[in-house]
């Protein structure tokens, strides 16, 4: 019998001990990639194109000491260009370092008071080891506000109303450092707007905040400030879209509907929970109270909000459309409602009827998105579910002849977003076609 290689006596001799180590380096291998991958996911999903540099800076002034503690300012400072917080407004937590407590409080509440038994005497106003803050309504007693504070929980973007991206409340701690050295800076920061979606990196110790007079001829300094900054990430905002977008156009009767199920699907029985028949006698009236859960009305979509963008006009040298927002929400007024829309011809917009507008800053070299929204005490609340519950808008462009057409649905938005939310666009096959 021939002798075989002395090369396939050696692999045969270390076939034990080879596979176990190709299978370590294979499972090490498989192993790396899925953290590379959910590395990568993660951080495609917080970074945004369209606010690159967008976030909600938390300042936190020191600006007095107390014989136990120290009285602060807290400031919520909102840097964000199209996201703003709305109804029933934000919530700010903490965990305090030591066993500090909260004596007192002016232009915020905190939602619980917490275990306060080993105090006698004075009671304080919150001893729970992480506290919950949450902004005052517009009427509460002036005895009980300070600047800046008290809009009920809402803070428009910067873009839209940058007198209003801000909101404060003023806090006296106790059980605390009375030095710089020796007071202790809270950890875990959480900021609601109502719902997930902000992560919020340590404190930092700045440059002393500086404060001027009213009448512009002093200025004082904080003792101490920290800055927290959280930014907005879909990874850990709620998963189920808020919109979905509808087309049509004058040239052509098929419309292409929101897609089935695009917020959730209607539960196939007679009385649906989830959902509300318009015809039913039993509609929620107006002037409920605005909450998170929205309660809509029945569609074969499910979205509180539904947004139709329908090519109103074909002119020689311009072009027009119009965009309808309807509310299906019956437990929502949309107060300072946005829109983000991308169009590849917002370079040519020529006017703008219904709502204000403005070009968003990104990185591509044309402009191809802008911002869309109400005008004060005209539109800019978006009313609850029913006659009033629409607003309608429209776009006037000038046609520039070498790139318009009606084709392959170029007249056509990309990307819709309300209120920061991506809406759910119809798949591409079933966008109108030219008549």
């Amino acid at each position: 019998m021939a002798q075989r290689p002395l090369s396939l006596q050696c692999l045969e001799q270390n076939k034990v001990l080879v596979s176990p180590i190709m299978s370590f380096l294979s499972k090490s291998t498989v192993l790396l990639m899925f953290v590379l991958c959910c590395t990568s996911f993660t951080s495609t999903e917080a970074y945004d194109a369209l606010d690159p540099n967008g976030n909600i800076t938390i300042k936190w002034d020191v600006v007095n000491w107390t014989p136990d503690g120290y009285v602060a300012v807290v400031t919520i400072y909102n840097y964000q260009q199209y996201r703003h917080m709305e109804a029933p407004g934000w919530s700010l937590g903490w965990t305090w370092a030591n066993n500090e407590v909260i004596w007192s409080m002016f232009g915020g509440q905190t939602t619980e008071q917490g275990d306060c038994s080993r105090f006698k005497g004075n009671i304080p106003r919150c001893c729970k080891k992480s506290p919950t803050v949450v902004d005052l309504s517009p009427r509460t007693p002036r005895n009980q506000k300070i600047a800046n504070c008290c809009k009920g929980g809402l803070i428009s973007s910067m873009v839209q109303d940058p007198a209003n991206a801000a909101s404060s409340f003023q806090l006296s701690v106790g059980a605390a450092g009375t030095t710089n050295e020796t007071i202790r800076i809270p950890k875990n920061i959480t900021l609601k707007t109502p719902g997930p979606g902000y992560t919020c990196g340590p404190a930092k110790i700045v440059r002393p905040t500086r404060f001027i007079s009213a009448d512009k001829r002093r200025v004082t300094q904080a003792l101490m400030t920290w800055n927290i900054t959280c930014t907005y990430s879909q990874f850990l905002a709620p998963k189920a879209p808020t919109c979905c977008v509808s087309l049509s156009s004058f040239h052509n009767k098929t419309i292409a509907p929101c897609p089935t199920c695009s917020c959730g699907c209607r539960r196939n029985n007679t009385v649906s929970r989830g959902c509300v028949d318009p015809k039913s006698p039993h509609v929620p009236g107006p002037g409920q109270k605005n909450t998170i859960t929205p309660l809509v009305q029945c569609t074969s979509h499910m979205c509180p909000i539904k947004i139709q963008w329908h090519l109103k006009l074909n002119y020689k040298d311009y072009w027009r459309a119009t965009i309808i927002i309807t509310n299906l929400n019956y437990h929502m007024n949309y107060t300072q409602w946005n829109l983000v829309v991308q169009h590849p011809n917002f370079d040519n917009l020529t006017q703008v009827f219904g709502s204000k507008y403005k070009a968003l800053t990104s990185l591509s070299t044309t402009n191809d998105t802008a911002m869309l929204w109400g005008i004060k005490h005209y539109n800019d609340v978006l009313m609850q579910a029913g006659r009033h519950g629409k607003v309608h808008l429209e776009l006037l462009f000038r046609k520039d002849k070498a790139t318009f057409t009606s084709k392959k649905g170029w007249a056509f938005p990309q990307r819709i977003y309300f209120n920061g939310d991506r809406c759910v666009m119809p798949p591409p096959d079933a966008y109108p076609l030219v008549a």
